[in-house]
């Protein structure tokens, strides 16, 4: 309405140049769609059992055999070649025979092709020890068939037979030959033939994983991951099951427009694959724990040496501990392992010892002298003439008594300085002139 002073306007469809018109509301952005914590478990197994199936398919000689393996115990194995005995329920192999092979049999009666796996469970190996399995069959009588067995940390792995002309027939007879000399007696404890299918292949992996691993140094922070030489390490298996889960996640997240949930779940399957692996050490600890409860609990100090892994070692030093004086003494220390030198030297103290923690040495024969003592254990080199009394290494002869040889050591008091070999032949020579 205008005043009636007002002059007459135009009535017009335009609108005031002075005047804005409202903003055009913006549509509401639709909140991002996350993933529930029981969606990021499900895609963890998921994965995981991908993965397994994947390695199955590829590892497996087929995926159902409906033959249960079969087991050789120690009291159907022979040793046909070489000497040993069963002592603890395991066959002791302790020497090979004069060609240097011992050879222990398994009398068999199995086809071929139902069982492409042959393991047999041997340990300690000795280094440079050759181990090669050996079979007959029915098809082929008179000739014997063998195949190197690869060694890992002592034991024998077992030899998938599927590819091997020769593996057919029934197999009338399996063989385990050892050729080398034998620094320790090797165990066997049986042996065993198997369908390799799917559901075999997957419990040999699972007991892998799942070998108890014995306190070592560093085991109450890490173990090294159960069995040697596994065919498929379970941190291998789970890194390939993140991998796996985090790329199907992130293809999920951009179909739904969840990019931002991406940096979460991905840490949430890190985390879930960490925790099967905290799960399978905290079942080893367990386990050990027990084990020392079982060897330690209820003994004075004394008593849990002599139950410990160098129960032999305490009781050699404990004994010369008692020949030697409580202070002042000086003592050598010298062995072929790393391990027994520093526990000697452990048990030892606070005597003053001299022992090289990383190296198999002799002291140096310019340090020795009269008054000191030399503790010799599981140590080759050394040689002791107890007619003359004289201790004998790398050429050089000192004066020394022995005063306690048990426990594979050896206890020496000096009772003079070092001297050459020649220069000790010198003496003995003008001696009987």
């Amino acid at each position: 309405m205008a005043h009636p002073d007002d002059p007459q306007r135009a009535l017009s469809a335009d609108a005031p140049a002075d005047v804005v018109a409202p903003p055009a509301p913006t549509p509401a952005t639709p909140p991002a769609r996350s993933f529930s914590p029981r969606f990021v478990a499900a895609l963890f197994v998921a994965s995981l059992a991908a993965c397994l199936i994947a390695y199955l398919a590829l590892a497996s000689s087929r995926w159902f055999a409906g033959t249960s393996d079969l087991s050789f115990g120690v009291d159907r194995l022979a040793i046909t070649r070489g000497s040993g005995d069963v002592a603890n329920g395991r066959l002791v192999v302790t020497q090979p025979g004069d060609d240097g092979n011992a050879i222990v049999s398994v009398t068999s009666d199995f086809r071929a092709r139902d069982f492409p796996i042959v393991a047999f469970r041997v340990e300690n190996v000795p280094a440079g020890v050759k181990v090669a399995l050996l079979w007959r069959t029915d098809v082929e009588p008179a000739r014997v068939n063998t195949v190197p067995l690869d060694v890992v940390s002592g034991r024998a792995m077992p030899i998938d037979l599927q590819g091997n002309a020769h593996w057919l027939g029934r197999i009338a007879g399996l063989g385990l030959v050892l050729n080398g000399r034998f620094e320790q007696p090797v165990e066997i404890q049986g042996a065993v033939a198997k369908s390799g299918d799917a559901a075999s292949t997957l419990r040999d992996r699972v007991d892998e994983w799942l070998t108890p691993e014995t306190f070592a140094g560093a085991s109450i922070n890490t173990i090294a991951g159960g069995a040697d030489g596994q065919a498929l390490p379970l941190p291998l298996l789970l890194a390939c099951a993140i991998a796996l889960a985090i790329g199907v996640f992130a293809w999920m997240a951009h179909r739904r427009g969840a990019a931002a949930a991406l940096a979460s779940g991905s840490i949430a399957l890190v985390l879930a694959g960490w925790l099967v692996l905290d799960a399978r050490w905290t079942k080893n600890l367990a386990h050990n724990v027990d084990l020392a409860a079982r060897r330690y609990a209820g003994k004075d100090l004394h008593a849990k040496h002599l139950a410990a892994d160098d129960a032999n070692l305490y009781a050699f030093i404990d004994d010369a501990r008692r020949l030697m004086p409580e202070r002042g003494a000086r003592v050598f220390v010298v062995a072929n392992a790393d391990f027994f030198r520093g526990r000697a030297a452990y048990h030892l103290y606070p005597l003053n010892v001299w022992f090289d923690a990383y190296h198999d040495v002799l002291p140096p024969p310019s340090q020795l002298k009269s008054g000191d003592w030399l503790v010799v254990y599981e140590r080759r080199g050394v040689q002791y003439d107890a007619a003359r009394k004289r201790l004998r290494f790398e050429g050089v002869t000192i004066p020394a008594e022995l005063r306690l040889l048990e426990h594979g050591g050896a206890l020496f008091a000096l009772q003079g300085t070092a001297s050459t070999a020649t220069a000790d032949a010198t003496a003995a020579h003008e001696a009987r002139r």
